[in-house]
């Protein structure tokens, strides 16, 4: 069986260089991509002023986002795993970063909307090249290398918050609003150009190079089958994960959006809502690295189930000191439900590339990947009208309890059976 040594050894061969300066190329272009996703709240007001319009009126900016985002991954999968990164990469560059600069520029709401789904693009670009590219070099650290990709995607974004807020105040002049978005889009072209000439793909045999094609993991897609995306989607776990991955993206995103108006509601004092808002991307982002690497040393099947259990119970335990008025402990179980969430964007890569293989890993996660739109549909919209029927307590157990049935439902995963997909195969090939 192969150590991490051996893997480590063999990536040098095929790179010329440490494998790991492509898990550092991939947590840069994360990190500098994040603030679309976790800075747009403080750019809303701002981009709203330059408008002259009422910040309701770009409800819709995040919501494209998502979907752009999600949405653009297949193709962009599809292709880096037949014609490798650098290009798609290249063309993330100029739009995300160009996404950033043209909104400085835009006049009108749907330039906004153009610009900022142009941008959500190019992060849906960065975003399946960075985990992907872990899950292609390092089979046996597949949990660890894409943590740390998804951690910098939340966890970068909170270096560039106090930035952005002391620069798009109201009293400050229209300038410094510019000044800020053409900074930053400059940041994310820099950034993500560098990255796209420093990852690449591995060789397709580079695993048995030395006559060794049996991985850490010990899975068998390593040692056999490499599913492509056709062939995953008659499986039934993939149909399983698809739906466990909304139910808990719903429940996140639910959280994520609303939880400082949630605050607010039960009566909390301003600076435990400031408090709230501000632990749960670093809680975010921690939770990914720590299941992450906990996943390379467990069963990441029985590591969604813990997560996501324990999610499900954070989310109750924030309705119910929430009502206690316990605004310490609400915090503390803000932070807990955040940091059991988060790590759904790493165990459902480790999965998939377990029970599918690394060869079509780009196309087949981003496949999984885009039940994050349907999440943020039902995390912002459909959680929205809840509210106003049952009430926010109500909707916030209902978030607890997706949770917690998706953990459940994550026990009866295992591996497909060998004979699934390639049953069929020759059987297709047979009767033509």
């Amino acid at each position: 069986m192969s150590t991490d040594a051996d893997h480590g050894t063999r990536a040098k061969e095929a790179l010329g260089f440490s494998r790991w300066w492509l898990i550092v190329a991939a947590a840069g272009m994360m990190a500098v991509v994040g603030p679309y996703q976790y800075v747009w709240s403080s750019l809303r007001s701002p981009v709203a002023r330059h408008l002259g319009v009422d910040t309701a009126v770009l409800s819709t900016v995040f919501t494209l986002f998502v979907i752009f985002q999600a949405g653009s991954q297949f193709p962009v999968g599809w292709w880096r795993d037949r014609h490798g990164p650098r290009a798609i990469c290249v063309a993330a560059a100029f739009l995300a970063g160009g996404g950033y600069v043209a909104l400085a520029y835009a006049n009108t709401v749907w330039q906004v909307y153009l610009f900022y789904s142009l941008g959500a693009i190019g992060v849906g670009i960065v975003y399946t090249i960075a985990v992907n590219t872990a899950l292609k070099w390092f089979p046996d650290r597949r949990g660890l290398t894409s943590g740390i990709g998804t951690m910098a995607f939340a966890a970068g974004p909170a270096a560039l918050v106090p930035y952005v807020r002391a620069n798009t105040g109201a009293a400050l002049p229209a300038s410094s609003f510019v000044h800020v978005l053409q900074t930053v889009g400059a940041l994310i072209f820099l950034v993500v150009l560098a990255g796209a000439f420093i990852i690449r793909d591995p060789p397709s045999d580079w695993l048995a190079a030395r006559g060794d094609s049996d991985s850490d993991d010990g899975s068998l897609t390593e040692r056999g089958k490499q599913y492509e995306w056709r062939e995953m989607l008659r499986t039934w776990q993939f149909w399983l994960m698809y739906g466990m991955f909304v139910a808990v993206s719903g429940s996140g995103l639910m959280l994520t959006e609303k939880i400082v108006d949630y605050a607010d509601h039960l009566g909390l004092a301003a600076v435990i809502v400031t408090l709230a808002a501000t632990l749960l991307p670093l809680s975010s982002a921690v939770g990914r690295l720590v299941l992450g690497e906990a996943s390379d040393r467990f069963d990441p099947a029985y590591m969604m189930a813990t997560s996501f259990l324990l999610c499900g119970l954070g989310l109750f335990a924030v309705v119910y000191f929430g009502i206690q008025g316990m605004p310490a402990i609400f915090v503390a179980a803000v932070v807990v439900a955040t940091f059991f969430w988060s790590p759904k964007y790493t165990l459902f890569p480790t999965l998939v590339a377990n029970y599918y293989g690394s060869k079509h890993s780009s196309a087949n996660y981003a496949l999984l990947y885009s039940g994050k739109m349907w999440g943020g549909v039902l995390g912002g919209a459909v959680t929205g009208l809840f509210v106003t029927s049952l009430g926010w307590n109500q909707t916030f157990l209902l978030g607890g309890a997706l949770a917690v049935i998706a953990g459940v439902a994550s026990l009866a995963l295992r591996p497909p059976a060998p004979s699934t997909a390639a049953d069929r195969s020759s059987g297709e090939k047979t009767s033509s």
